[in-house]
């Protein structure tokens, strides 16, 4: 075996070595970074509020590896992490990143997810500052914590929507939920005929949202620039449908959005289409676009339109009006929660 392609077990390099590999390829972007993965504890001293979310991704319910290549899941990983930091409207600064992993993973394979990982923080400059590893009996699970600053007086949290108010969405929406439909058809073919190739040429975009999603910190950077503090913020994970409804009871209102309004990229609806499926359900119900879901003020109208990226997809009602889709032909459709659920 050539030394291109050798493969190396994790035993052979051990735990400490492994940490010391990881650890070189660290670079430290923000002066707020103390001390970082080289002692006991990280340090660090932000001028502002400390934002802290985490998120547990594990192996066969979050993802499967099966067509989930190691560099794109190192970088998911990090990503949507920072879309939760993103939607409190705030600056994400470090991560740490906690990794538990069963014999299967050689050390190229770890090589190979760090670098989707060093890919992400190297885009968004974040610093890593610690973590763990461990071995693990039931594959990959992947545990990532961010760290992100705020001035107070700008946070925006779930519960400031009130009547009236505009209902907006960044990118559009179905297509990491096309992508992976598209992904589990490929597998299921090839688990009935190994020796066949996925048919995947027509499908990049969808699967670029569902393999390598961003996080919107060019909405938040716009956001700023126009001096627009939403009302209230979250970013779709779990489906539009799911999250308008977590705004409005934190909020204590309703809501009244658009099917026509709904931004579905032509990717997306057309494979929709293939798989007999409603785009505008994929859009409502699918998860795992890490776009942003924000209400403004009436005021904000025109700097919102100007804003390619964005789409206003209807407004809040009171309380008492429900959650409600407006569909083609006027028909007004209750809006029920039907996203990815963890459990």
């Amino acid at each position: 075996m050539s030394a291109k392609n050798k493969i190396t077990t994790l035993e052979e390099l051990g735990e400490f070595g492994l940490i010391e590999r990881i650890t070189k390829k660290i670079k430290q972007y923000h002066e707020s970074t103390i001390l970082g993965p080289k002692d006991d504890a990280a340090l660090i001293s932000h001028n502002n509020k400390t934002l802290v979310s985490a998120d547990l991704l594990i192996e066969g319910i979050h993802f499967d590896m099966t067509f989930t290549p190691l560099k794109h899941l190192g970088y998911k990983a990090v990503v949507v992490n920072l879309s939760d930091i993103y939607a409190m409207n705030g600056t994400p600064k470090q991560i740490t990143v906690s990794l538990g992993f069963s014999s299967k993973y050689t050390l190229e394979a770890i090589d190979e997810f760090y670098d989707g990982i060093l890919l992400a923080c190297e885009k968004y400059k974040i610093d890593i500052i610690g973590g763990d590893i461990s071995s693990s009996v039931s594959g990959l699970v992947i545990s990532i914590s961010a760290l992100g600053e705020i001035n107070e007086n700008n946070m925006v949290k779930r519960n400031g929507a009130e009547e009236n108010d505009l209902i907006v969405v960044s990118g559009d929406l179905g297509g990491a939920y096309m992508g992976l439909t598209v992904l589990q058809r490929e597998k299921e073919v090839w688990k009935s005929n190994p020796n066949m190739q996925p048919e995947l040429d027509n499908f990049n975009y969808v699967l670029e949202r569902q393999l390598k999603p961003e996080a919107r910190k060019d909405i938040i950077e716009f956001l700023a620039d126009c001096q627009i503090k939403p009302t209230s913020m979250i970013d779709i994970s779990d489906g539009l449908a799911s999250e308008i409804i977590h705004l409005c009871k934190q909020s204590n209102v309703g809501c009244q959005l658009y099917e026509e309004k709904l931004p579905i990229d032509q990717q997306t609806y057309q494979t929709a289409m293939d798989f007999n499926l409603n785009p505008s359900t994929c859009a409502l119900n699918g998860g795992e676009d890490y776009e942003l879901l924000f209400t403004v003020k009436q005021k904000d109208f025109e700097e919102i339109s100007k804003n390619a990226k964005l789409t206003i997809i209807g407004h809040i009602t009171k309380k008492e009006s429900g959650y409600n889709l407006i569909g083609h032909g006027d028909t007004s459709i209750p809006i029920t929660s039907q996203g990815w659920s963890h459990i």
